[in-house]
């Protein structure tokens, strides 16, 4: 709360405020920038300008100073900070001339986090390349610029020369290799009663055993030598490096020796290698272990580099990898790093004879089913099927209950990238299932928190909220009787018997009110959208119509959330209709269905009546007949009576929308069958004199005038046809361009004839 109340202060600062806190710290950098007072005014600036998402604009000349302070006279954290501030604005100035390494470093962070500025960048890069290649390029000073090497050469690849490139390579590989394998020396104070040094001892390993093999970033000790850290820091630009240089055609003219570039792939799979086998040591401190996850999964991402750079790797990389899987598939602790190791065998088993598919069922089925409530892992697992979904194939589409768990306990981060993920996962066969898991959403969120509640606490902080008592919830879920739709509710894998969870609903209302049910329900339409997005280029005749059948029968069957059942209506109305613009011919196959939803009161009733009256024709399917027309007038009319004659009560379920729907869908219908005109006329007639006769809950004006311009049209069949009952050619660009045939002048002539039919025209 405190750091929130502070960055809602520096967020409120205003333009007359900023300048004077410019002009203090302009001052005190002036006059005592080596004071305490000009650190706590650099603080409060950069606090300040890097509060805000929009750039802030200091006053001159403090800019300038503050380029100016990155030089070698001021105290560092001094100069740390003035970087800091620089970092948050807009690029003004010029860069100085750096008069050390240090300097440079802190210039470079600057320019790169503002971007290239009139070439500066690559001016810089080649001036990090030149110290590189220095006679001297060691010590504290030069581990300062390694960072910016890759960032400087990915902005400006024009800086990156054969020579400097073979050189940084050279040094890289020995970097890697040849690092001292024995411990930095203490550092002596001096003075006649320092007693004598002891000698520094060798590295060990994490373990505690003396490492016999060459110094890795997996060694430790109590004191590191100035070309350890090199090792380290070449150790983590690696693979961006590797990536920036490129696999390099062989150069004929070396003969036999190796070319820097072919050497320091050569180092890095040694290095590789042996990372994998220190992963696998027992670490003696925990702070250890997550260092020996994060250095695997950079190894077998390095390997993948350099197996794709030069195949010869993979065939040596068999040895190394056998045992792994195994290994981390069998420690939960250890599952991030099966992540690479799958990225690995999808990219590469194919040519080295690798089964992936043992690993990547792993990943898909048991994690998320285990482990769906860790937040990291749950992005990098949905990233890794975003970026390998081509290469995954249909084991992903069909483990996707599985991915929805890790969405239901996580929703508002993972939401996009669910959505992003969507038109993989939906295919014709899986359409159906993965529609009612998305409405049913809620319910797994639910679900999966008595789940755990119901679970021997592992941790001392347990993973759901402990505000919230259920206990009827959790006897609900340990009930025999309900344990099988749980079960269906939780499945990792899609097929098997489809059931209705309904019964479900009940015993778990009083999980309505947790936060993540509720994030879940603000998250399912916009997944909605994305399905019918993805699923609608494959929305055949079968697949249309059971999707169909879906939203009608699901429209009324959803988890009580409060805003949920709203907020889903509104886009299953709007995909109803999509639907039947995909396949008109829906509504007279869907004859029984429809017929039965127009018989009751469903949150869909205006969409369905409006889909009846605009694709029962025709001109859209032969099936409709005027013995279907009849049936589906007659459903209407009963349903515009019984509109009719409610009472205010019953009538708030009746929005005007709906009535004006069904008035037009019945002059539609009869304007296709012209034995219903004078019913449907009667029937207008009555909603007009109810509507001038203002019976509430009913906007008068507008269904009154949409009534009289119905019974106007109606009175010239011919016209109520071309009007009502479109060819579907009208959508044809040809109708609205050429002047002969235009629909706008048939609708200009038809308002004619009306308008003389009503006498608001001379004959």
């Amino acid at each position: 709360m405190a750091a929130e109340r502070l960055l809602q202060q520096a967020r409120e600062v205003t333009p007359a405020e900023l300048r004077a806190l410019c002009a203090r710290v302009s001052s005190l950098l002036r006059e005592a920038a080596d004071g305490p007072d000009a650190l706590d005014g650099l603080r409060r600036l950069f606090l300040v300008v890097s509060a805000t998402k929009y750039p802030r604009t200091l006053e001159p000349p403090l800019p300038e100073q503050l380029w100016a302070s990155l030089g070698t006279a001021h105290p560092e954290p001094l100069r740390l900070l003035c970087a800091a501030v620089l970092r948050e604005l807009p690029p003004a100035g010029p860069a100085r001339d750096p008069q050390d390494a240090w300097q440079l470093s802190l210039e470079a962070s600057v320019l790169l986090a503002q971007g290239d500025r009139r070439g500066q960048v690559d001016a810089l890069g080649r001036h990090v390349f030149s110290l590189l290649g220095g006679r001297h390029p060691e010590g504290p000073g030069l581990r300062r610029l390694l960072p910016v090497v890759c960032r400087a050469s990915s902005l400006a690849p024009r800086c990156l020369k054969k020579d400097q490139t073979d050189l940084l390579s050279k040094r890289l590989a020995d970097w890697l290799r040849y690092a001292s394998v024995q411990q930095g020396a203490a550092v002596s104070s001096g003075g006649f009663f320092t007693p004598r040094a002891r000698q520094p001892g060798p590295v060990t390993e994490l373990d505690g055993v003396v490492a016999t093999e060459f110094f890795t970033v997996l060694s430790t000790g109590q004191r590191f030598t100035d070309d350890q850290w090199l090792n380290v820091q070449a150790f983590s630009m690696l693979r961006a490096w590797l990536l920036l240089c490129g696999p390099g055609a062989p150069d004929a003219a070396s003969g036999s020796l190796r070319t820097p570039r072919e050497r320091l792939r050569e180092t890095a799979f040694e290095y590789c290698r042996r990372l994998l086998e220190q992963s696998g040591r027992c670490a003696l401190r925990k702070a250890d272990v997550e260092l020996q996850k994060a250095c695997l999964a950079e190894a077998l991402l390095v390997l993948d580099v350099l197996c794709a750079q030069d195949s010869s790797f993979l065939y040596r990389s068999l040895s190394c990898l056998k045992g792994l899987q195994a290994r981390l598939c069998g420690d939960p602790a250890w599952v991030r790093t099966l992540l690479p190791l799958a990225h690995f065998l999808l990219s590469h088993g194919d040519a080295a004879a690798l089964d992936a598919g043992a690993v990547c069922q792993h990943l898909l089925q048991w994690v998320p089913a285990e482990l769906y409530h860790s937040p990291l892992l749950a992005f990098e697992l949905l990233r890794f099927c975003r970026d390998h979904a081509r290469l995954l194939g249909a084991p992903l589409a069909l483990n996707f209950p599985s991915l929805l768990k890790l969405l239901a306990w996580n929703s508002p981060p993972l939401t996009a990238e669910f959505a992003a993920l969507l038109p993989v996962l939906v295919d014709a066969n899986t359409a159906p299932e993965m529609l009612q898991a998305l409405l049913d959403l809620p319910c797994l969120a639910a679900a999966l928190d008595l789940q755990l509640r119901s679970q021997p606490t592992v941790s001392e902080r347990p993973l759901w909220d402990t505000s919230l008592k259920v206990p009827g919830c959790l006897d609900a879920f340990r009930d025999p009787q309900l344990h099988g739709l749980f079960q269906h509710l939780l499945r990792t894998r899609a097929g098997g018997r489809p059931q209705r969870l309904s019964p479900l609903f009940q015993p778990l209302q009083p999980m309505a009110r947790c936060p993540r049910v509720v994030q879940c329900t603000q998250a399912v339409p916009v997944l909605l959208q994305a399905f019918f997005s993805a699923v609608m280029p494959l929305a055949n005749g079968t697949l249309a119509r059971e999707l169909a059948q879906l939203l009608l029968e699901r429209s009324d069957s959803l988890f009580q959330v409060p805003h949920y059942p709203a907020a889903v209506h509104r886009v299953l109305g709007q995909q109803l209709l999509a639907l039947c613009r995909v396949q008109p011919p829906l509504v007279a196959e869907l004859e029984k269905d429809l017929l039965c939803f127009l018989g009751g009161r469903g949150a869909l009733l205006p969409c369905v009546v409006w889909a009846v009256g605009e694709f029962l024709s025709v001109s859209w399917t032969r099936r409709c007949t005027a013995e279907l027309i009849s049936r589906f007038f007659e459903a209407l009319e009963a349903l515009l009576f019984e509109v009719t004659q409610a009472r205010p009560p019953a009538a708030s379920w009746c929005p005007p929308e709906l009535v004006t729907a069904l008035m037009t869908a019945l002059a539609k219908l009869a304007s296709r069958s012209q034995d219903l005109i004078p019913r449907v006329s009667l029937s207008l007639s009555k909603m007009r004199s109810l509507a001038l006769s203002g019976v509430a809950g009913m906007e008068e004006a507008a269904i009154g005038s949409r009534a009289t311009e119905l019974l106007q049209l109606l009175k010239m069949p011919g016209a109520a046809q071309l009007v009502l009952t479109p060819s579907p050619q009208a959508a044809h660009l040809r109708y609205h361009r050429d002047t002969n045939t235009a629909l706008p002048l048939a609708l200009h002539t038809v308002r004619r004839l009306l308008d003389r039919e009503a006498g608001l025209v001379p004959g």
